[in-house]
């Protein structure tokens, strides 16, 4: 069954300790929590590994988080595993997607793509995805 789920979320990033790295390293570790609303209603618990350059607005990050909730009525949670580059400013690749086989409880067998967008300074998303039929 293929379906969409809209809504908005908070994000909330704070800096890690990066082990090995100099202080004036260009690489970076955060903690990235989200509280989702919506046709989602969840909480996330993850990490980001990001890279910045000598050149304004060029990076990129990976992410894994944990999603915990309830999607259009089913509980479970799930993994979303991030890939975003940014060349001078431009979101050049950004992918968020399901980790295979992650989905519990009654998100068995979830998979799909996250949608992140940005918009006068608010997050929202489009989490295009598919289920087991009941």
């Amino acid at each position: 069954m293929n379906s969409i789920a809209k809504g908005t979320f908070q994000v909330k990033l704070l800096p890690l300790a990066f082990e090995g790295q100099a202080t004036d390293s260009k690489l970076g570790r955060m903690s990235i929590d989200k509280q989702i609303s919506g046709d989602l209603e969840a909480v996330t618990s993850g990490q980001m590994l990001s890279a910045m350059t000598d050149t304004k607005g060029s990076a990129g990050y990976v992410a894994i988080e944990k999603v915990t909730g309830t999607l259009h009525g089913r509980k479970g949670a799930f993994v979303l595993q991030h890939s975003g580059t940014m060349t001078r400013g431009t979101d050049s690749v950004l992918l968020v997607s399901v980790v295979p086989d992650s989905g519990t409880g009654e998100l068995v067998g979830l998979q799909g793509t996250f949608n992140i967008i940005v918009a006068d300074g608010k997050h929202s998303y489009e989490f295009k995805y598919s289920l087991p039929s009941h």
